[in-house]
């Protein structure tokens, strides 16, 4: 029953996650830009986490000063740089393209983890890897030139996002064997914050205008910080409790799926029979790679 359960929490956590997309498309259509609507998702979510924490669990606030370094680290890349480019890469290609390039991450995090510790590429793992990336450059249309040229610059911040993205498990290792999993990302999103606002200054507070005024844009924003980024950190980290990490990352790849479906039936997104076959290909890496930690 447990881990029945918690495969629905997952479930309902990739759920959300699928729906990010929708929530950026309508946040940037009351003019917002992707850098401060980045910023924005960032400051409310931790508004929230601080707020919740300190009426729950105000233990969790608390970490060494020595270890502020890797906060800012994991903040810097895995907060603001993350957003930024997720958010970028929906903008200027698709809800659906922007989360399959997403899900680009665990082929990442096998690469950073060859690199980086030596871990060896079997067979397995080296043919997830060429059906990722050959699903990539399906999904990112790299056979049409003319569209490549358009959508060059998104596609590329959707391969950035999977990249920020895989590094959130290397660079949360070390936080993670000393703090639980809602310190870490509360004091991640705090960094994360903390970077974006010069950026957001020197690009001009005025690209923040849109929410400066009452309009349905703050209930868009408020969704996304409770939603898809509060709502399913949760959900997930609960379910982690109740199931196995490798079995878990595998009910997760249902985000991809889930944001297409949304793109398709809410917004009217199409995807040609390459970019789907490619969708394919990337799920199944994914599956690939994260399969031997479910037998383990």
């Amino acid at each position: 029953m447990a881990h029945t359960r918690g495969l629905l929490l997952i479930a309902l956590a990739a759920g959300l996650w699928g729906t990010l997309g929708l929530f950026f498309k309508a946040s940037l259509a009351y003019g917002l830009t992707s850098l401060g609507l980045a910023f924005l998702r960032s400051l409310l979510t931790l508004v929230l986490l601080v707020v919740g924490l300190a009426l729950t669990r105000p233990r969790l606030l608390s970490v060494a000063p020595r270890h502020l370094p890797g906060f800012l680290l994991l903040g810097g890349i895995s907060v603001a740089v993350f957003y930024w480019v997720y958010i970028l890469a929906v903008d200027l290609t698709s809800v659906a393209t922007g989360a399959v390039l997403l899900y680009t991450a665990p082929a990442w995090v096998t690469l950073l983890a060859h690199w980086l510790f030596g871990e060896p590429l079997g067979r397995r793992k080296l043919a997830a890897l060429a059906l990722a990336f050959i699903g990539c450059a399906l999904v990112a249309r790299t056979y049409d030139l003319q569209q490549l040229r358009v959508n060059g610059v998104g596609v590329l911040a959707g391969l950035a996002a999977g990249l920020t993205y895989a590094l959130y498990s290397i660079l949360s290792v070390p936080l993670l064997r000393r703090y639980p999993p809602l310190t870490v990302v509360t004091w991640a999103v705090a960094f994360g914050a903390l970077l974006l606002a010069p950026v957001v200054a020197w690009q001009g507070w005025a690209t923040l205008a849109p929410a400066l005024m009452p309009s349905p844009l703050w209930l868009w924003l408020l969704g996304l910080a409770l939603g898809p980024t509060v709502g399913a950190l949760t959900l997930y980290t609960a379910g982690l409790q109740r199931v196995p990490a490798g079995v878990a990352s595998i009910t997760a790849t249902l985000e991809p799926v889930v944001a297409t479906v949304l793109a398709v039936v809410v917004l009217g997104e199409r995807l040609a029979v390459p970019q789907l076959v490619g969708a394919a290909l990337v799920v199944t890496a994914v599956l690939l790679l994260t399969l031997p930690f479910q037998k383990r």
